[in-house]
């Protein structure tokens, strides 16, 4: 087991952001079989770097932004299980979905590290000349 506890600097103030939001979404079957998510949010705190950052993705039959973001943080963010879907963060007016996780709990009192993806694609299509 490492003896640094790197979660000492992940709420330090001139590192961690305290204005992150979880939606936490639970799914059950509704009685038509399909998925019901009910939502509930959460604020937390961590470290936010950029991963891929804002991307322009250009196709034939179109353009459209993508981007990442990784968050650092003792709040165990999830990337989707049974009867779970993952988690939806907001940071800076922008809406994420953690895609993957590392679980780093060997790391003093124990952090995650969370690659999340903005959400929506935005873009504008452009239509290719015919």
């Amino acid at each position: 087991m490492p003896f640094l506890d790197v979660t000492e600097v992940l709420e330090d103030p001139d590192l961690a952001d305290y204005s992150l939001v979880c939606t936490r979404q639970t799914q059950v079957v509704g009685n038509d079989g399909l998925a019901v998510n009910t939502s509930t949010t959460i604020p937390f705190s961590g470290v936010v770097t950029s991963d891929t950052g804002d991307v322009l993705e250009r196709l034939a039959a179109g353009s459209y932004i993508k981007g990442s973001i990784t968050i650092h943080t003792k709040f165990i963010l999830r990337d989707g299980q049974s009867g779970e879907d993952a988690d939806l963060v907001k940071w800076q007016g922008r809406q994420y979905m953690v895609t993957d996780v590392n679980d780093y709990s060997a790391w003093g009192r124990g952090f995650v590290g969370a690659r999340c993806e903005l959400l929506p694609l935005s873009g504008g299509v452009v239509v290719a000349n015919g």
